[in-house]
């Protein structure tokens, strides 16, 4: 029985990536609700043979593995919405906001959730004015035709809310405010102390800087104007997105400066963990945020534990989990798939890296930002290119130039907004330290955006992205050894 235990356990990671398959195929297909019969008369042959020849390694391997493929297609089909008629109705119906509404320069963007009717509990997603402006838990009355969402020009809007479990849209809303609810204490709460914060971080800093800082600290995307497409051009929005790909090269970089400062690694590794739970609480904890943090957590915790070898488990379990709470998220969802690309270039690309640039000084972490930098790079340019199509020729150099700079800016902005409660002029003096720092990158970004070889259109085609992580992999396996014993 140890035996079999112990051959289950190695064969972890084969089951999660058939789990996996079995998701991304059903994605792939689009295959939509399937009926009871079919799915216990598919459950029941491998488990057939699982039961029956349980002591043969190989059938019982087989039989796991069909399992978890079919439970994978089984999960994603039941994500898929019943009633897949493209105009539902026009319509008034009552619903919740769920969701912090997402403020652009022009508009906000709004989740509810219906509260009566034959769509109770459905999302829906739509746009509306500035003003007026509702918040979180508000109760609404809405006039529109209600809509599923269709891809369009060859994006697939359906399957980008669908990565938000949203499966209506609204057009044209007429919008009644009814009642202002409580939703939930907690993310109440939250919601309004980041509203006190950015009021608080417009009076510190004038634009763009404002909108930069408000990014840093909590993934705010509007206010940025023409400095966005800059950021685009060099390949540095990360610094203004709550994902994993940020949240790790930062995490990793602050990791490394507080031991260059002499504190203990463990208590460092505490400090960074407990700043990333904190953070993804402040801005929200929506689901996206809390998948950041967990890629980030990963990574250190492979630093932490200095043995490499068995975080590809973990990092296929966390996937797995992942996905179970919303299949969409593995296929089309871009932010998953880089922060996940961007954690394993992190785990498994940085120590080859580390070893070929030990010229480069450690001194204020100049070696690490350069190392988690072109790691991450690596790790996510396939994706990047098919996802895009776009390359920034000038992206590693203006992350090495800039990331650095960026966990200092958030705690010396965090420290002024917090300072200037309590006392203003001081604050707004803590602010210009940041200011100043704020100002050496967009100046930075600028002068690279401006040049005309910055950024190029490059679209490459699914079968590169496969072939190129083929070989990153091949590579990856062939110094397995060194990567693990570094």
């Amino acid at each position: 029985m140890e035996g079999i235990v112990n051959s289950l356990s190695k064969s972890f990671l084969s089951y999660c990536i058939a789990f996996l398959l079995g998701i991304a195929t059903a994605s792939i297909l689009e295959i939509g609700r399937i009926d009871t019969l079919y799915i216990l008369v598919g459950l029941s042959v491998p488990t057939f043979f699982l039961v029956l020849f349980w002591k043969e390694t190989g059938t019982r391997y087989i039989s796991v593995m069909v399992l978890c493929v079919l439970l994978g297609i089984i999960r994603s089909a039941f994500a898929v919405p019943i009633d897949q008629t493209v105009i539902l109705y026009d319509t008034s119906i009552r619903a919740t906001i769920i969701n912090e509404p997402d403020i652009r320069i022009d508009s906000v963007k709004y989740i509810v959730q219906i509260t009566e009717g034959a769509h109770a509990g459905e999302r829906i997603y739509f746009s509306s004015g500035l003003y007026p402006r509702y918040q979180y838990g508000d109760e609404l009355l809405i006039d529109c035709e209600l809509k599923r969402p269709e891809a369009f020009e060859g994006f697939r809007y359906d399957m980008y809310l669908a990565t938000r479990r949203v499966f209506l849209t609204c057009t044209r809303p007429s919008i009644e405010f009814v009642q202002s609810k409580d939703g939930s204490s907690f993310f109440g709460s939250l919601y309004t102390f980041k509203a006190v914060i950015a009021e608080r971080i417009t009076r510190l800093w004038p634009e763009p800087y404002a909108s930069f800082m408000a990014g840093l600290l909590y993934g705010y995307r509007g206010g940025l104007g023409s400095l966005q497409e800059q950021f685009n051009s060099t390949g540095v929005t990360h610094i203004v997105a709550i994902s994993g790909y940020n949240i790790t090269i930062i995490s990793t970089i602050l990791l490394s400066l507080f031991i260059s400062l002499h504190i203990r690694r463990q208590r460092a590794f505490w400090i960074v963990v407990l700043g990333i739970i904190l953070f993804v609480l402040f801005v929200g904890a929506s689901a996206s945020v809390v998948r950041a943090g967990i890629m980030g957590i990963l990574v250190l915790v492979a630093r932490q534990m200095g043995r490499i070898s068995s975080i590809g488990n973990v990092l296929a379990c966390t996937a797995v989990c992942m996905s179970v709470v919303n299949p969409h998220v593995l296929l089309w969802d871009a932010g998953f798939q880089l922060s996940f690309l961007a954690t394993m270039g992190l785990v498994y690309i940085a120590p080859l890296f580390d070893r070929l640039l030990t010229w480069i000084p450690t001194l204020f972490g100049i070696r690490e930002s350069t190392v988690a930098t072109l790691s991450a790079t690596v790790a996510t340019l396939p994706l990047i290119l098919y996802q895009f199509g776009r390359l920034s020729i000038v992206s590693p150099i203006v992350n090495i130039l800039i990331l650095p700079f960026i966990p200092f800016i958030m705690s010396v902005g965090f420290f002024s907004v917090v300072t200037s409660f309590l006392l203003y002029p001081f604050g707004a003096y803590v602010g210009y330290i940041a200011w100043a720092a704020m100002v050496y990158i967009v100046s930075i970004v600028r002068w690279f955006a401006s040049m005309p070889f910055a950024a190029v259109e490059v679209s490459i085609p699914i079968s590169i992205v496969v072939g190129s992580y083929g070989i990153l992999g091949y590579i990856i396996l062939r110094y397995k050894n060194r990567i693990i014993n570094s």
